[in-house]
């Protein structure tokens, strides 16, 4: 029996396919200067994988990105394509609603990984960031929700990696006898998902910023946490928080609902056709 030759359209694919993924999107130029191919030859590719539905490009730079099709190709949870397809529209809306910068995080190891934000169109925002940015998990409002949130196993998981850190935040995840998570952490996160939303305060250049973060939930998970910061000085905590939390609930659940509408489309186009 002959060998089959490999067909190099597909081959070229399958090399574009992984570029956007570990660059988390990436420009014709840039695919192009990684497979060493002309840029028309993969503007093509990547024009092929968008009519397929398993890339799309981001109107707001220009870069290719995968979409949550790709995730019908694996049984995990690995990546988070889904954040830029899905959460960016309803963040977006509501940043423009409330004006104050809102961005959404996932875990990444014991940290929280912005995904999306909207520093760079929010006129309020006094110190910027972008999706990469990473939070600590006990400091950082994205980082207590998502604690409080998640199943007691994978909570006390995260505590004990954490305990044995020799960072500041180490110190906030050791019990003083050594056995488990502090009483007083575990008291902390008990009250955050009683009230549904956590908050931090720090201090920054010119100013108190105060942040008011909530998670998204599907069933028991936490997807993400999406969060607003705002200045201290001009919205008082407990204003803030009774002004923002339903607006970031609401948000949350829209991501959610729309996140389930995905991965059932998703199972659908995945699943064998039975005859008529």
């Amino acid at each position: 029996m002959e060998s089959t030759r490999p067909i190099r359209a597909l081959m070229r694919g399958l090399d574009a396919l992984t570029v956007l993924n570990v660059r988390d999107g990436a420009t014709v130029s840039e695919v192009a200067q990684e497979i060493r191919l002309p840029r028309t030859t993969v503007y093509r590719i990547l024009e092929t994988l968008c009519n397929a539905g398993f890339v799309f490009r981001d109107g707001s730079d220009d870069r290719y990105r995968l979409t949550i099709m790709v995730r019908a190709l694996s049984a995990g949870f690995d990546d988070e394509a889904w954040v830029t397809q899905i959460a960016k529209p309803f963040i977006h809306d509501l940043g423009r609603d409330i004006v104050w910068p809102v961005s959404i995080a996932t875990l990444s190891g014991t940290t929280m990984m912005t995904r999306e934000t909207t520093d760079h169109a929010s006129p309020l925002a006094v110190e910027r960031y972008s999706a990469g940015f990473r939070l600590p998990l006990l400091t950082s409002a994205a980082g207590r929700a998502y604690l409080a949130f998640c199943p007691a196993s994978q909570r006390d998981a995260l505590i004990e990696l954490l305990a044995r850190s020799t960072k500041e935040e180490g110190k906030l995840a050791r019990s003083p006898s050594g056995l488990g998570a502090p009483a007083d952490l575990l008291r902390a996160l008990a009250d955050i998902k009683s009230q549904g939303h956590a908050t931090t305060s720090r201090t920054r250049r010119i100013m108190e910023e105060i942040s008011v973060s909530v998670p998204v939930m599907l069933d028991d998970r936490v997807l993400a946490c999406l969060t607003v910061r705002f200045a201290a000085a001009a919205i008082p905590l407990k204003t803030g928080v009774e002004r923002f939390s339903p607006k970031l609930r609401q948000c949350a659940a829209k991501i959610s609902t729309s996140f389930s509408k995905h991965q059932a489309d998703a199972r659908l186009k995945g699943a064998p056709k039975t005859a008529a």
